[in-house]
């Protein structure tokens, strides 16, 4: 496993679904750099268990990250028709409709590969032909890239372990606090977390 700590965020362009149903090509967090924060998080699969309760927290908490200036983009090796159908699926029904925030789509595998939270990769049967190795889905893998696109925390869960999303909100608060204040600001949260 690769620690991206410190290191500038692994680059892509892909197609992402945004605001629930717009389809966009050539997505790329560049578009951040210099101006928000990125929250991005992979997950194992559309239409799976948990899934969506993760995705719905997300979207439950995104006005808390856009106060601290985050934006959240969600990341699964699924295709564009699945990202629709599953944004287009009632949340009773196990769908996520309503979510606005972007969804990459990595069918190609690539961007968790990058970022080193593909559950497999391939591997060369003879001199033609190769076949996959592993689980073809990511990891439940998670990435806090600041403004200058470095990566400042990461963390990665196998399939079935969700994530808290609260911590995810405080660890961004705490990045911005240190940005600001320096170990001080650090200091004044974790003195919140004793209490």
């Amino acid at each position: 496993m690769s620690v991206l700590i410190g290191k500038k965020a692994p680059r892509f362009s892909s197609i992402a679904v945004i605001n629930g149903g717009e389809v966009v090509e050539g997505f790329s967090l560049q578009q951040y750099i210099g101006k928000k924060y990125v929250v991005l998080f992979f997950y194992p699969a559309d239409f799976t268990f948990i899934c969506p309760k993760e995705i719905w927290t997300f979207q439950k908490y995104l006005p808390d990250f856009e106060a601290l200036n985050t934006v959240i983009v969600g990341c699964s090796v699924d295709s564009l028709f699945a990202h629709l159908q599953w944004l287009k699926t009632e949340r009773t029904k196990g769908g996520i409709k309503g979510i606005t925030f972007p969804l990459i789509v990595d069918e190609s595998k690539t961007i968790a590969k990058s970022y080193d939270v593909l559950a497999g990769d391939y591997s060369k049967l003879d001199g033609e032909s190769s076949q996959f190795v592993g689980t073809p889905m990511a990891f439940r893998g998670l990435f806090l890239i600041d403004k200058n696109g470095v990566v400042q925390h990461q963390l990665v869960n196998n399939f079935s372990l969700a994530r808290s999303v609260k911590e995810v909100l405080r660890v961004v608060e705490a990045l911005q606090a240190v940005e600001e204040n320096g170990d001080k600001g650090q200091t004044s949260l974790e003195s919140e977390l004793e209490d």
